[in-house]
Parts: C-alpha cells; structure tokens; sequence
C-alpha cells in the first residue's frame, strides 16, 4: 500500500468515525424526543383555545399582545406551557381550559339521565362513557321510560341557553297511549290546557297517518318538566310509550337507539353556540 492508499483509508475511517457519531446523536436526538410529555402541562395557546375564546391561531396573536396572564403576570412567550391548576385569565376573564363536548344520544327505554344513581339503576351516562374523558351531564330531564334524543355537555352556558324558558326551543314526540284519543280532547289540547302549575300551550298536535288514533304526534316548546305525560295525565289518558324524535333542529336520522354522535360544527352553529 503506498501512501496515497493509506492517506484514503485514514480518511475513510473518519469518515466513517463521523457519520456514526452523527447517528449517534440522531439517536439521542430521537430519544429526548420521545419522552413522554407531562399530562399536567399544557401549552398556553391550546389552553386559551380549549376555553371556546377563539381559535389556536388567534391565541397566539393575543399572546403576543399581552391579552393573557398566568397567576397575574402577563405571558406573551410563544410555545409556553401552564399547568391545569395556574391561574389563567383573558382580558381579566378566567379561563377554563377544559374542551367543551356535544353529545346527542337517542337513549333507550329504562335509563336515567341522573350521572350518579343512588338507586342502582343503569344511567344513561354509561352509554356515552366513550363520548369523552370529560365529563359530561344531560342538557334537561328525561324520565327513565321515556325514549328518544337527549344532548350531553360539559358548557353550562350552553345547557342553560337550551333550557331556558325564553327561547322555546322545539321538541317533537312521538306519543302512544293507553286508549285512543277523542276529537274532543285533541282539541281541548289545540286550545291550550290549564294545568295545576298553569296554562300550557301545544304548538302542534295531530293523529299518526296509518297508526291507530291511540298514537299522536306532538311538537311542544315548553320546558317544564314530565310536561308531556301530564297533559294526557289531565285528561285520563295514561302515557305508554314516549319517543321524543326531534330537539331543537336536531333528528335521530343515522342514530339508532342506545348510540350517540358528537354535534356537528354546523348544528352548532344553527344552536348559535359557534
């Protein structure tokens, strides 16, 4: 070998030296990058946008503006995390970082919409449990024989939009009854009714096509509780079967019974909460 050869094969062997310390530190590289992250930590902008203010993106902008503090001092680093338990406030508004969850559910017969049941029984909470690691509470009341949709969520604002009284949003049922249901008494129903917390108005009532006169269809905007079982109650009719087939523009169409499905952007937005 003359010593033009063994020129090269010292330079091959740091060549070699070098790219294998540089897959050397590839590999460490990697390896700092796979820890695990801390659960408990959460970054600033993300947080900011998990409250509903605005989106990931515009989070960054009012950052940067000194729009959000954390335990009192402003922030305005980018990339910066917080822990669940700081203090985070915008424009002096505290800030939940909890991501809001809308479920719909078409519940069965038999479950209660209670999220703790003392008694034992089987809660409507158990068939959304994979829904979301929130947790979420039903939007109303629903008494365990009655069937039909029923929305789950963790934003209190949005529960108490869909309930409050003002607003009347629709809900359809589907109604069978122990006996038919005279002419007379669907339009005493039509009229409007005085029960004993006072006078109820029925938006809508009407016979099933091809159904026996037993079975009625109902659209009420009243959110006052068993409301529709004591209408018929007032009359002596006794309640059989109840199905409620539409809430506030939502439908069953696609969602058998005892499924869910998160909301859709858009059916929010008919909701007037995005």
């Amino acid at each position: 070998m003359d010593r033009s050869d063994a020129n090269k094969g010292k330079r091959g062997g740091a060549f070699r030296k070098n790219r294998n310390a540089g897959k050397g530190q590839a590999k460490k590289k990697s390896t700092e990058l796979q820890k695990p992250k801390d659960p408990n930590l959460i970054r600033l902008n993300r947080y900011v946008a998990n409250s509903g203010v605005c989106s990931r993106r515009d989070a960054d902008i009012y950052i940067a503006a000194g729009n959000v503090t954390v335990n009192g001092k402003p922030i305005t680093e980018m990339g910066y995390k917080v822990k669940l338990t700081d203090v985070v406030k915008f424009d002096g508004r505290l800030l939940n970082p909890e991501k809001k969850e809308y479920v719909l559910l078409n519940k069965p017969k038999d479950f209660v919409t209670t999220t703790n049941d003392e008694r034992g029984r089987r809660t409507a909470n158990q068939l959304i449990i994979k829904a979301s690691k929130a947790k979420l509470s039903p939007v109303g009341k629903m008494d365990k024989n009655t069937t039909g949709l029923i929305v789950y969520t963790n934003d209190g604002d949005f529960a108490k939009s869909l309930t409050h009284a003002k607003n009347g949003l629709r809900k359809i049922y589907h109604v069978e009854l122990n006996k038919a249901l005279r002419q007379a008494d669907l339009k005493k129903i039509q009229e409007t009714l005085t029960l004993d917390d006072g006078p109820i108005k029925v938006h809508e009532i009407s016979y099933i096509d091809n159904a026996p006169k037993r079975e009625v269809g109902m659209e009420i905007r009243s959110n006052r509780n068993g409301i529709v079982r004591r209408i018929f109650e007032h009359l002596d009719y006794e309640v059989v079967k109840l199905d409620r087939v539409v809430y506030a523009g939502l439908t069953k169409k696609d969602l058998p019974r005892g499924h869910w499905r998160h909301l859709t952007k858009q059916e929010l937005i008919n909701l007037g909460m995005a």
